[in-house]
């Protein structure tokens, strides 16, 4: 459905997107993640032909739109950051601006009730925009990018300075659109691409640095050789015991205390069930166990090891924020950099293919 191939766009000496390629199927939820000034928001304003771009080329179901901008926004719906409300129309008065000005051939009232239900702002279809909450302009922003019924539906930040309430909301309503439409999501936020989307391409200094299906991340991450545990017992000696035990990579006392039980992370070797060797381990000593839960992956940690990693002209110890933590922590943080560093990797394969590609296309 959607198709960049090798895109360009540069502003003078500076390169905000540097030889972009990726391709989106129909119906699949696709994540831009990145810091800020990483490209995303330079690409999505060349894929729906607000900018153009120095060279390689957008698709929109194989319409170039370049070549033809008219028909291939004609498949777009785009919510930019800030949504381009008439704070003096009413909901309904915007709605039918927009249906006018897509020159939409749907049934009218049908098709703005459809739209009005689906983003939920019946009840507010004949106030003010100016009136209504954050949460609700949003709304009405992604019902301004649903009208005539668009193949493609492109968000840029559509939680940006939203409570937790109304964050919640807006990502069921994106993961609800999933099923009808084509969507496109950026966003710095890693905990919002993997609620939402189907695949993450993360992008940094305008490259892509990794290009991974969701479920491969959250699999690994879900699956946690990581737990905090509350142990009665004197803190030195407990701490020594977990240490020392086989299977145990790292462990650590953290500040929580409950009278003269302390809590205490762990991380086990790959493959290593520590549970029940740790349960018999403190038993025998006499140190109650009174609460164990299983960690994820920090996915911070991953997203920055991906980051960390395209910035070749840095070493890891220079552009890693949390080197000391690291450091102090020995084996603590191996999963994440060794997961970040594959995404990465597979990412530069990626591109390498695409350039013998394109470089065997040119010879013919």
């Amino acid at each position: 459905m959607i198709k960049i191939e090798h895109l360009v766009k540069n502003y003078g000496a500076h390169c905000a997107v540097d030889d972009v390629s990726f391709e989106v199927k129909s119906g699949e939820i696709v994540g831009l993640l990145g810091p800020n000034g990483a490209g995303k928001s330079t690409t999505m304003n060349i894929l729906t032909g607000y900018l153009s771009s120095t060279s390689g080329k957008a698709e929109i179901d194989g319409i170039d739109i370049l070549r033809n901008p008219l028909g291939a926004k004609r498949l777009i719906g785009y919510l930019p950051e800030q949504p381009p409300l008439y704070l003096d129309m009413t909901v309904k008065e915007y709605l039918n601006f927009n249906f006018d000005l897509k020159r939409c051939k749907l049934d009218r009232q049908q098709h703005l009730d459809e739209v009005c239900e689906t983003v939920k702002i019946k009840d507010v279809y004949n106030k003010v925009i100016r009136t209504l909450s954050k949460g609700y302009r949003q709304r009405v922003g992604i019902a301004q990018a649903l009208i005539g019924k668009p193949k493609v539906i492109i968000f840029d930040e559509p939680t940006v300075g939203l409570d937790p309430k109304q964050i919640i909301e807006i990502r069921n309503l994106i993961r609800g659109l999933g099923k009808e439409h084509t969507v496109i999501l950026s966003t710095h936020i890693l905990q919002e691409v993997q609620a939402v989307c189907d695949r993450i391409v993360i992008i940094n200094k305008g490259k892509i640095v990794a290009n991974e299906k969701t479920e491969n991340i959250s699999n690994v991450v879900a699956n946690s050789r990581r737990f905090n545990i509350k142990i009665s017992g004197p803190q030195k000696d407990v701490l020594s015991a977990l240490r020392n035990l086989q299977g145990i990579t790292y462990a650590e006392v953290l500040a929580e205390r409950d009278g003269d039980a302390y809590t205490y992370m762990v991380e086990s070797e790959f493959g290593v069930d520590i549970r029940k060797k740790l349960f018999f381990m403190l038993a025998e000593r006499g140190w109650p166990i009174l609460g164990m839960e299983a960690l994820g992956m920090s996915l911070e940690d991953i997203f920055i090891t991906v980051v960390d990693k395209s910035e070749e002209s840095k070493s890891l110890s220079d552009a890693q924020p949390r080197t000391k933590r690291r450091v102090r922590g020995q084996e603590r943080g191996a999963l994440e950099r060794e997961l970040g560093e594959s995404l990465f990797e597979n990412a530069q394969r990626q591109r390498e293919t695409d350039a013998l590609h394109t470089e065997a296309q040119d010879d013919e």
